[in-house]
């Protein structure tokens, strides 16, 4: 699978893992704090997204997570995502299509069959984000430390300054851990309700 998606300084002394959903209100009120802490940060920070759709509430987190990642292909990750959150009452294939050629990218490649294979990506991200103890969105790690409290940018500074120090103390797991992705073992639910096809409009 490919790397995940990240922006910011790629030898960052911290790295912030965010898991979010593309449907959820908290995540959109997250991204540009998250955004401008990167780009605040004078190349402290890097920020890597990971995929946690919460079907069983949003019906359209799924496809609209395997348009981020048909994206992702072409290198337009963060062009699709920042248009996603912008409107997430419209999340539809129809709209996902537009969204691609907004940025440039053959609207034919975000939905239907040609997005089917980047469900694994998502799948390891959503398996991922489970044995990490993930129950919802967003949830944010800071050098593999959970962060607790509401994604605010003051809050955020604290614990990356916090996370910094600590590497650079030298600190047992203080280092930002390498990007990773789960491999899968096999179908989870969300992946087998994604296959069925999840009553796309």
């Amino acid at each position: 699978m490919e790397e995940r998606p990240s922006r910011g300084n790629r030898a960052a002394t911290v790295l912030l893992v965010e898991y979010a959903d593309f449907e959820c209100p908290y995540c959109a009120r997250a991204a540009p704090v998250l955004h401008e802490l990167v780009e605040t940060s004078g190349g402290l920070v890097r920020h890597e997204f990971r995929h946690f759709p919460v079907f069983e509430i949003h019906p359209y987190a799924l496809t609209a997570a395997l348009a981020a990642e048909a994206a992702h292909a072409h290198g337009l990750f963060w062009p699709m995502h920042d248009l996603l959150f912008t409107r997430q009452d419209r999340l539809k294939d129809v709209d996902l299509r537009t969204r691609a050629e907004r940025i440039g990218l053959d609207p034919d490649l975000v939905v239907g069959d040609p997005a089917q294979p980047y469900g694994e990506a998502v799948e390891a991200d959503y398996e991922h984000g489970v044995a990490h103890g993930v129950r919802g969105t967003p949830t944010i790690f800071i050098n593999g430390q959970p962060f607790r409290g509401r994604p605010e940018l003051a809050a955020l500074r604290r614990a990356v300054n916090v996370a910094a120090a600590a590497a650079a103390a030298g600190e047992p797991g203080a280092s930002p851990p390498r990007s990773s992705a789960a491999t899968p073992a096999g179908p989870t639910r969300a992946l087998r309700w994604l296959r069925r096809g999840p009553g796309r409009r």
